[in-house]
Formats: C-alpha cells, structure tokens, sequence
C-alpha cells in the first residue's frame, strides 16, 4: 500500500501534494485519537488505512466557515462529520 504514495492517484484524488500531506496527517491524527477507520483493518497500519480512505473516497479536504468568517480546513469523511 505505500506504494500508493508513489501514484498519482492519491494526489489527484487529494487534489495535490500539499493537501494529500494535510489530509493523511490530520486524519492520522483522528485515528490515533480513537476514531473508528473507515474501511476494514486487516492488519494494516494506521498509513495504510488513510490511504485506501482516501483511494475509496472516503474522506476529503473540507473547508467550514466559523461565526467569525475565516475558514478552518478539516477532515470530511462521508459517515462522520466535519471536525
């Protein structure tokens, strides 16, 4: 599965290098905080996770707007909410 790392793929579906960087590391972050994988462990390492996540459309960059009008960058996944 690292291997993945060196497709294009991630950073398509990511939507480029610095948001794939973004992305795995704020959802690793979830995950080493409890949150419940999306996809079947099997075995895999918390990096291996992520990236089948992300391959599967599973999670994504999300913007949300706070009271205040700036705009906090998030983690998306379809079955959980914005954080």
């Amino acid at each position: 599965m690292i291997q993945a790392l060196k497709s294009d793929d991630l950073i398509t579906k990511a939507g480029g290098r610095f948001k794939l960087c973004t992305l795995i590391q704020r959802r690793l972050a979830q995950l080493m905080d409890g949150a419940r994988p999306l996809v079947e462990r099997d075995g895999r390492s918390d990096l291996e996770i992520v990236m089948e996540e992300i391959l599967h459309d599973k999670i994504s960059i999300g913007w949300l707007q706070d009271s205040e009008s700036s705009q906090n960058e998030s983690v998306a996944a379809a079955d959980a909410p914005l954080l």
